[in-house]
């Protein structure tokens, strides 16, 4: 992509995270003290495992350089708004969700970076090894993302009213945005979209249903009730794809590594339309 596609995409990131920031107050940071087993078990899954199970579908499916790096971006990103709605349809704890996508968020800032360059380094050759300027990295993330969210919390706090008439709006927009940037990614890469579609599309849906499901298990595990435990499997499989397609061409300057996250972001739409379909079903049982 060109200058000023990059320069829309990033701009289009920073209105999504303000719309994000429009539905936080600071009692979204206060659950951390008041449900410190439900947000540590969420973390756990979104900060930890949910890396380490896309490392390990990548080492063992091997679906190339460029799938692979695209595949630990979309898991170094925080969850997404999209998670946050998904859970208020499924019928699960949406207070918990808009909690762990906050916090993902502010934590990610720092954790992006070493997890994108360790990927790099790994999958890359080393005639072909670039790296991420770490302070450089932080400082971008903290504007297209950080400050955006910060933004967006002092519209609730100071004009309530109209944060909540923004909503909705806000997030059709972060849909249709998603859906350009899929369109636009296809469109560059026609030639090659097939087969990134064939080497991709596994390790995304495997990526996707892995960490939905350990979600589910070490929610379980840990005795969360139902609704807590939706929220950690929806918040564990729902990824910022708008945030890793942004990574991978803005930050990285490569629309190959954009691929898997964008592929996954069209998988994950599909599970979460089960998983709200299965929510349903439960709460009238």
């Amino acid at each position: 992509m060109d200058q000023a596609s990059t320069l829309i995409l990033a701009l289009a990131l920073i209105i999504i995270m303000l719309g994000m920031g429009l539905s936080l107050t600071a009692e979204d940071f206060k659950r951390v003290f008041l449900y410190p087993k439900a947000i540590l078990i969420g973390l756990l899954n979104q900060l930890i495992l949910l890396p380490l199970i896309a490392f390990g579908i990548a080492s063992v499916f091997d679906p190339g350089p460029e799938i692979a790096i695209g595949l630990m971006i979309l898991a170094a990103c925080p969850g997404g708004a999209t998670s946050n709605l998904i859970a208020h349809l499924a019928k699960a704890d949406t207070a918990l969700s808009v909690s762990l996508t906050a916090l993902s968020s502010f934590i990610t800032l720092l954790t992006i970076p070493f997890i994108v360059n360790f990927a790099l380094g790994h999958f890359l050759d080393e005639g072909q090894l670039i790296q991420l300027d770490i302070l450089a990295t932080i400082a971008q993330i903290l504007v297209i993302v950080i400050i955006p969210v910060i933004l967006g919390m002092l519209v609730r706090r100071y004009r309530k009213g109209f944060a909540q008439q923004m909503a909705k709006p806000v997030r059709v927009a972060s849909g249709l945005v998603l859906a350009l940037v899929i369109l636009g990614l296809i469109i560059k890469e026609k030639n090659n979209v097939l087969g990134y579609a064939q080497q991709a599309g596994l390790v995304a849906l495997l990526l996707n249903v892995g960490t939905m499901a350990m979600g589910y298990l070490t929610a379980r595990f840990f005795k969360m009730n139902l609704k807590q435990t939706r929220t950690i499997s929806i918040e564990s499989g729902i990824q910022n794809g708008t945030l890793a397609i942004t990574v991978a061409i803005a930050l990285l300057g490569n629309a190959e590594y954009a691929i898997a996250p964008a592929i996954y972001s069209l998988i994950m739409f599909v599970s979460g339309g089960l998983v709200i379909w299965l929510g349903n079903k439960q709460s009238r049982i």
